[in-house]
């Protein structure tokens, strides 16, 4: 769960950017979260937040980005997927409108200085997987689809349109 206007969320639909970024070997960043009072209870998923005051969805992707992982040098591409979601998190329930962008670096060091309170007891580190790890991998991951979803990319390329993901409901 990531974002600036995250800690103050106060329900409603909240209009988040998420970013799918690839490093140069084409493997993917992601976070790994969990419940503030429960650490077992953990998923990875991608750099985001919602957006705040007048910016846009790219705008929000990358200062997200750059808060949560320190990356700043990254060319952003186009909308891969879209999807909407809804979830219990710190006692309340969480319903987003995500926008999913490409992006690419040549960035690999992370530094995660600029989270927020509540992503400092809810984020317990990042990594980079390659499709195979993600494909293989057992921990609970956001978008469930997330392997098939990059591997797809990497085989096709980005999608003419972006693709509508079915709705994800926990």
């Amino acid at each position: 769960m990531s974002g600036g206007a995250g800690d103050r969320y106060e329900g409603g639909l909240r209009q988040v950017a998420r970013v799918v970024l690839l490093d140069p070997q084409d493997r993917v960043l992601l976070l790994h979260g969990h419940e503030p009072d429960d650490p077992s209870d953990d998923w990875w998923f991608t750099p985001g937040g919602g957006l705040e005051g007048g910016e846009s969805r790219a705008e929000a992707a990358l200062r997200e980005l750059a808060e949560e992982t320190g990356i700043t040098e990254v060319e952003l591409g186009p909308v891969l997927w879209q999807r909407h979601c809804s979830f219990p998190f710190d006692g309340r329930r969480w319903e987003q409108d995500e926008w999913y962008f490409l992006a690419r670096t040549a960035q690999t060091a992370t530094a995660q200085h600029g989270l927020t309170e509540l992503e400092r007891r809810s984020v317990a580190g990042l990594r980079w997987w390659t499709s195979a790890e993600l494909s293989a991998a057992r921990e609970t991951v956001y978008p469930t689809k997330l392997a098939e979803l990059l591997r797809t990319l990497l085989d096709e390329g980005p999608p003419s349109a972006p693709v509508v993901l079915a709705p994800e409901i926990a």
